[in-house]
């Protein structure tokens, strides 16, 4: 990277980046730290939904129970049934047209133990803080999406600038509290770098920009990714099919004659000659599905049941392995596996995906994951606090104390990596070209009134 002012413009976009961007990131920081403890939170908040027992002794079927459940919640439609591992509760999902959704927890003997509003859940309420600020506003996601691609710009600019300023090799024979909290900053910074921008990196399935993008890419190439998912980024509460194959086109059951006729868009359920899901769920261990997974029931007459693993559910004691991810269709007459889809099938974005997610939540490999997670979160604060405290000490009294800039050309190095950054992260390169428009005004007005003066 070329010497000619590549420094000035690198520290002067890092500073102001770092003062627009601080407080959104201390926001998503913070909210990340609430999400990775979720399934530790939940297990003791909600003991008893997930472990209590009905006040019933009497033992149903889980086909009874779910006819039961669609009787007593009129307007609702069964999402999904999480049939979960001992000694978590059996979860019926169930949503209306206003997109309410609830769950609704089954004990052993198939009856009814508690409801939750799934909107007000430590984990829905933890995923839509981070994402949206619990907007949901597509503009706050636009934000969030701008951000993480400033820090990766900081990430960049801050290791350029500690090793071009040899910052840590530098030594003071004066006490200089700044220039120590200045070093602290760089040791933290880089400490942090790898680290967080596999974080940063893995965060991408849930940028309203980027994410749809790869998705779109990924549909059109399906040997990459094998995923369909179209408008929207993958979000953990949307859907406990597994994100890779998560929309795709389904394979469709052999039309019964005999079967009721259902109009499009509302689930099946208990139709003449339909499998159970007691049948469902023995087909599906005689296929090595083992528990937990989701079934979902078909949409239609030629619908199937999916029955699905996942590791990025969001759901607690539901994740597995993403090397254990599976969607199976099962014929909704016969109960006849059609097709199964593994983690094996997945192109390279699908695979990343599905390694990225639950390594960015933090359960990918158990609690170390959350630990590590965490211990990076904790070092960018850190990191945060010292930059802004040594930045503190160096202003004076009626002094912003700014990078000033230098009035000269950027450097081939800085206008390369700007514009690399900007091909990868399309709203990064959108910002950086308002701020180059503004910075060549600026160098052009500044060398008129230079000469002016000459």
């Amino acid at each position: 990277m070329s010497n000619q002012n590549t420094f000035n413009p690198f520290r002067r976009l890092h500073f102001y980046a770092a003062w627009l961007i601080t407080p959104l990131l201390i926001t998503l920081t913070l909210s990340g730290i609430g999400y990775l403890f979720f399934t530790n939170v939940e297990a003791n908040i909600y003991e008893h939904e997930f472990y209590g027992e009905s006040n019933l002794s009497t033992k149903q079927s889980l086909d009874e129970a779910v006819q039961q459940i669609s009787s007593d919640y009129a307007g609702f439609n069964i999402g999904k049934i999480s049939i979960m591992e001992e000694p978590y509760n059996n979860r019926v999902t169930i949503s209306n047209e206003d997109s309410d959704s609830r769950y609704i927890f089954l004990d052993h003997n198939n009856q009814v133990v508690a409801e939750q509003d799934a909107k007000f859940t430590y984990a829905n309420v933890m995923r839509n803080f981070h994402s949206s600020l619990f907007t949901g506003s597509t503009f706050i996601r636009y934000l969030v999406e701008l951000t993480a691609c400033w820090t990766i710009f900081l990430i960049v600019s801050g290791v350029y600038m500690t090793f071009k300023k040899k910052l840590l090799s530098q030594r003071k024979s004066k006490r200089n509290h700044s220039f120590k909290l200045q070093k602290v900053h760089a040791l933290l910074g880089l400490v942090t770098a790898i680290p967080l921008f596999i974080i940063i990196l893995t965060g991408i399935p849930w940028s309203v920009f980027m994410g749809n993008h790869i998705s779109t890419f990924a549909q059109e190439h399906p040997e990459l990714g094998r995923t369909e998912l179209r408008l929207n980024p993958p979000q953990s509460d949307v859907n406990e099919i597994p994100w890779a194959t998560r929309s795709m086109n389904q394979p469709t059951s052999e039309h019964d004659p005999h079967s009721e006729h259902h109009s499009a868009g509302t689930v099946v359920i208990n139709s003449s000659n339909q499998q159970s899901l007691k049948s469902i769920i023995h087909n599906a261990q005689k296929e090595n599905i083992s528990r937990p997974f989701s079934i979902v029931y078909p949409s239609n007459e030629q619908g199937v049941f999916t029955v699905s693993k996942g590791s990025n559910t969001g759901v607690t004691g539901l994740d597995v392995s993403p090397s254990e991810e599976t969607t199976a269709y099962f014929d909704q007459y016969s109960g006849k596996l059609i097709a199964q889809i593994d983690y094996a099938d997945y192109g390279i974005i699908g695979k990343w995906f599905t390694w990225g997610i639950p390594l960015h939540e933090g359960h990918l490999f158990g609690t170390a994951n959350k630990i590590l997670n965490l211990l990076v979160c904790l070092a960018f604060l850190a990191a945060i606090t010292m930059g802004f405290l040594s930045w503190m000490k160096r202003i004076k009294p009626g002094d912003f104390n700014r990078p000033k800039r230098i009035n000269k050309k950027w450097s081939l190095g800085a206008v390369l990596t700007l514009l690399i950054m900007g091909i990868l992260m399309p709203l990064f390169g959108l910002s950086v070209l308002i701020i180059f428009i503004i910075e060549t005004v600026i160098y052009f007005s500044t060398r008129k009134q230079i000469r002016t003066t000459l």
